[in-house]
C-alpha cells in the first residue's frame, strides 16, 4: 500500500500544553518524530495571555504568524526589536537569542513553527485568490496553514482535502495546487486567500538553505505580509 502524501491535521485536535512560567498556553499541531526530545520540527499554536520572556530553544530556527490580537513587540538580547501589528506579519529568529515578548494590547495568539538547525527552511505567508501552485519537493516536508478562508489542497498524486481556518496540511515529497472555495465554486470576484507556506528539509541531503517548494511566480495575486527577525513562544 502506497503512504499518502498529503495529511490534514485539524485545529480541533491540537494537543494544548499550558507554559511552566504561566503567560499562555501552547496547541501543538505536530511534531516531527511524534514524541520525545530533542525534535526535528514543530508547529504550534500558543495564546499568549502575559508579556514575559520566551523559553529556550537554543537549538532551533523559529519561526512566528501573528494569527490573532493586537500584536506584540519582540525585543531581542543583543539590542533588536521586531514589531508584529497584523494578522499574517511573520518573524524569525535563531532559539538561542534570548527574546522578551511584550503584548501591544492585550492577549495574542500566534502560529510557531521550529525547526532544528540540522535542517533548512524556507517559510513566508502568501496572498491569493487564483489557484497557487507549490513546487513539488522531494525528500522534504511542505506546511500548509489557513490564517483566514477554507481552502482546497489538490495534491500532484490525486489527493485533496479542504482545510478550515488555522487546520494544518502536511504534503509529504509532492506537489500541490491551493484554491480557494470561490475558485472552486465560481462566484462573484474572491476575497484574498491567505496561508503559511513552510518547507522543512534536512540540510545534508544537498539543499541550501531557502530552497524548498514556493508558489510558481506567476500563481499568487499578490505578496503577503514581509518577512522579519523575531521568535516564537515556547
Amino acid at each position: 500500500m502506497i503512504a499518502p502524501k498529503l495529511r490534514v491535521i485539524p485545529q480541533a485536535s491540537f494537543k494544548a500544553t499550558p507554559w511552566k512560567n504561566g503567560g499562555g498556553i501552547t496547541h501543538e499541531a505536530i511534531r516531527v518524530p511524534a514524541s520525545g526530545d530533542p525534535f526535528r520540527w514543530r508547529v504550534s499554536v500558543a495564546h499568549i495571555d502575559v508579556s514575559g520572556p520566551f523559553s529556550d530553544f537554543s537549538a532551533y530556527n523559529r519561526t512566528m504568524v501573528l494569527l490573532r490580537g493586537a500584536g506584540v513587540e519582540l525585543r531581542f538580547a543583543d539590542g533588536e526589536k521586531q514589531t508584529l501589528r497584523r494578522v499574517g506579519e511573520l518573524a524569525q529568529f535563531d532559539g538561542a537569542l534570548p527574546t522578551y515578548c511584550q503584548l501591544l494590547n492585550g492577549p495574542c495568539v500566534d502560529l510557531n513553527l521550529m525547526v532544528s538547525k540540522s535542517d533548512s527552511v524556507a517559510a513566508g505567508v502568501q496572498r491569493f485568490t487564483e489557484p497557487l501552485t507549490l513546487n513539488a519537493t522531494p525528500d522534504a516536508s511542505t506546511l500548509v496553514f489557513s490564517l483566514y478562508e477554507p481552502i482546497m489542497v489538490e495534491t500532484t498524486t490525486w489527493e485533496s482535502a479542504m482545510l478550515e481556518p488555522w487546520d494544518l496540511a502536511v504534503l509529504s515529497g509532492c506537489g500541490a495546487r491551493l484554491r480557494t472555495l470561490e475558485s472552486v465554486y465560481p462566484a462573484p470576484p474572491p476575497a484574498p486567500a491567505y496561508v503559511f507556506i513552510a518547507t522543512v528539509a534536512r540540510l545534508d541531503d544537498g539543499r541550501v538553505q531557502g530552497e524548498g517548494a514556493a508558489p510558481d511566480a506567476g500563481a499568487a495575486a499578490g505578496d503577503g505580509a514581509a518577512a522579519g527577525d523575531g521568535a516564537a513562544p515556547g
